[in-house]
């Protein structure tokens, strides 16, 4: 049996040819390469909710905090007021990084859809588990339970990459990590970037409030 044949019975698994085969799988069937794409795509929409979720939270917050910072300056507390706009700050930055986690899982999301209808862009989903890792990454320390869900489809798109690159013939390794990858994150921080200025209040400068700039007020990284 052909490499191509082997490939097409893992894309769209039939019956299996030999007893000894059928046993096994109905012990432990393997799940076909597009059931594993449809679930890790299932478990990417759910995180990207509930990030997006948290995120409208974090707004109402920032708004709410924005609001205590100019009524402390106006009350000329500017104690109060700067404690506020340092709070306004560090939830931009958290914001600022769910966004991006946002914007990349709909990036990944999509050719995720493209692998799984056209069923030949094998080489494609090298970069989608490399997005997932940052992602994974960058959540880590803010949303651990979406990253804990991050790191299920990390495992799920692994073992979908290495079974392919076996039945293709193609060198999966070093992938995970590639510049495509890379670029997919910078795009999405650009993107989150400019939502941010629209989205979410910019506290003015120290001069126009009378308030020195909160140290977390960049939330560059």
């Amino acid at each position: 049996m052909s490499a191509i044949d082997k490939f097409g019975k893992k894309w769209s698994p039939q019956e299996s040819e030999s007893i000894f085969s059928k046993v096994r799988d109905r012990i432990a069937p393997p799940p076909p390469v597009r059931y594993r794409i449809t679930m890790a795509l299932f478990k990417i929409k759910i995180q990207k909710n509930r990030l997006e979720y948290t995120l409208n939270k974090l707004q109402e917050r920032a708004n709410s905090l924005f609001e205590k910072v100019v009524d402390a300056q106006v009350k000329k507390d500017m104690d109060r007021a700067a404690m506020y706009a340092s709070e306004v700050a560090e939830v931009r930055k958290v914001a600022k990084t769910i966004l991006s986690s946002i914007f990349a899982l709909e990036r990944i999301g999509l050719r995720l859809e493209t692998v799984r209808d056209v069923g030949d862009l094998v080489t494609a989903m090298g970069p989608v588990v490399g997005v997932v890792k940052e992602v994974k990454q960058n959540l880590m320390g803010i949303m651990p339970e979406v990253a804990f869900e991050l790191g299920e489809v990390d495992e799920i798109l692994q073992s979908t990459v290495t079974e392919l690159g076996e039945f293709t013939g193609i060198q999966m390794s070093n992938i995970y990590v590639s510049d495509e990858a890379k670029k997919v994150m910078e795009e999405a921080s650009a993107i989150a970037e400019q939502r941010m200025k629209e989205q979410f209040p910019e506290l003015p400068s120290g001069n126009s409030l009378n308030l020195p700039a909160p140290p977390s007020a960049n939330t560059n990284k």
